[in-house]
């Protein structure tokens, strides 16, 4: 049974048709997708809702996710520090991904 989760792209289609249409051509390109992530979830959020005073003790992220920020990190040669504000985490978060993902990566290695 595959595991289901909430329909964001309908939830956001309805809040950006009722709420904030004008904010509608910014959002295209997320709500074309066919599924989103959690980091699209959240940008999504920045964009509509401009929530730099809301706290991150209830983000959560995906394993594609947290690739992807680490990624990001790598090709853009930042610090943790700055990745950490480009993505509004703690940088010991950040330390805790980067522990998990290379201890899983040696694991798929052997």
């Amino acid at each position: 049974m595959e595991k289901r989760g909430p329909d964001y792209i309908k939830i956001f289609s309805d809040i950006i048709l009722k709420k904030f249409p004008e904010k509608a051509s910014t959002c295209k390109h997320f709500l074309e997708k066919e599924k989103l992530s959690s980091l699209d979830v959240i940008t999504l959020n920045r964009i509509l809702f401009n929530d730099c005073s809301i706290k991150n003790g209830h983000k959560s992220y995906d394993h594609e996710s947290i690739i992807q920020i680490l990624e990001h990190q790598k090709k853009n040669k930042m610090t943790d520090t700055e990745i950490a504000t480009l993505f509004r985490l703690s940088r010991n978060t950040l330390s805790g991904w980067k522990k998990t993902i290379v201890t899983r990566l040696e694991k798929d290695k052997y």
